[in-house]
């Protein structure tokens, strides 16, 4: 795999990213250490963490995540050198009460202390690439499609003070390129103006949900990220393992679903978008086009992305070995212009029922 550049800065990652917020919930320490260097092996420069996890989020697995990744750095000789670490500051409480607190803000003082934490827990001197998880904003994410001006919160951190936090990280020499998730149009746009207009760090990157379910990136979030030179890094490209074909016999809760698996194990994610029902009927439809094109349904899913000129680098979130190795296999999949016509067919039907 040749690396991309991740957009105006120095980053270069493999088009590929393991995405690790299964370590320390469904995944335990040991085998997330082999996931880890397996992944390496395999050729895999970058990895995506967070804060917040493990996911679900608990306080008990608050931070979790990243003192795994830290331990697994520890014990393995020549891994950091080899790769780019993303994490994220989580945004304003969203009914976490361990995350500063419940705070319904997120300060410089709040970025740069969440920045020296995740430091410690993965036992490292630098974060090659620094997120926001969520705006601080009032915006439409996490299922919300429709933006309300009545929930404004206008005494919160504006958008010049985050990118002032993160000024003084990357001229510490502790972020080497700032980046956004969960964003919008909006938000894309006055994190470039303001960078350029003052001179702070220009986003690189912007991390949000995205696959067959979930084309929203493609209504104009994708013409803003092109023209401002800011790469997409797509969450979710499974559809959290409704892209799979795992739920298509007998639904999310079916008595033949591993028990382990998210949506059949913690009922607040069946709560979510993945949850909906036309979400799994459109599943459906893409994972029985798959079978009839001799592709699995994670190799149509994962095509879709790896393939797609508005994606930089695809962030997959595995279990097992095994898991790992089929979505870095089905690396090189192409789709036939008559297939990815038949996907637009199935869109225009059920439009975007994860987003």
């Amino acid at each position: 795999m040749k690396t991309v550049q991740l957009g105006q800065s120095d980053l270069h990652v493999t088009p590929i990213c393991l995405g690790t917020m299964t370590f320390g919930e469904q995944v335990d320490e040991p085998t997330a250490h082999t996931i880890l260097s397996r992944s390496l092996e395999r050729g895999v420069n970058f990895i995506d963490t967070a804060e917040m996890y493990s996911v679900p989020p608990r306080a008990e697995t608050f931070n979790l995540t990243e003192k795994i990744i830290g331990n697994w750095l520890a014990k393995t000789p020549g891994a950091r050198e080899k790769l780019l670490i993303a994490t994220k500051v989580a945004g304003p409480s969203r009914g976490m009460p361990w995350v500063r607190g419940g705070s319904a803000n997120l300060t410089a003082a709040d970025i740069v202390a969440a920045c020296e934490g995740s430091l410690q827990r993965m036992k490292t001197d630098v974060i090659d690439l620094y997120q926001i998880h969520w705006p601080v904003r009032n915006v439409p994410m996490f299922g919300g499609v429709y933006y309300d001006p009545t929930q404004e919160r206008p005494n919160n951190s504006s958008i010049e003070e985050q990118l002032r936090a993160m000024d003084t990280l990357v001229k510490a020499g502790k972020v080497r390129a700032i980046g956004l998730s969960n964003e919008t149009p909006y938000g894309v746009h006055e994190f470039v103006r303001l960078a350029e207009q003052l001179g702070l760090p220009r986003i690189a990157t912007i991390q949000n949900n995205y696959s067959l379910l979930a084309r929203g990136f493609e209504n104009g979030l994708d013409e803003t990220c092109h023209r401002l030179g800011v790469s997409l890094l797509p969450y979710s490209p499974l559809a959290f393992g409704l892209l799979t074909g795992k739920y298509d016999a007998e639904g999310l809760t079916g008595a033949n679903v591993s028990p382990d698996v998210r949506l059949r194990k913690f009922e607040s994610t069946r709560k979510q978008r993945w949850g909906r029902p036309e979400a799994l009927v459109a599943a459906r439809r893409y994972n029985a086009l798959a079978q009839e094109n001799g592709m699995t349904p994670s190799q149509l899913a994962l095509a879709f992305c790896y393939t797609k000129w508005q994606v930089a680098s695809t962030i997959i979130g595995v279990r097992t070995l095994e898991q790992l190795d089929q979505n870095i296999d089905a690396w090189g999949t192409t789709l036939s212009p008559e297939l990815l016509a038949q996907i637009d067919a199935i869109r225009w039907e059920i439009r975007d029922p994860a987003v």
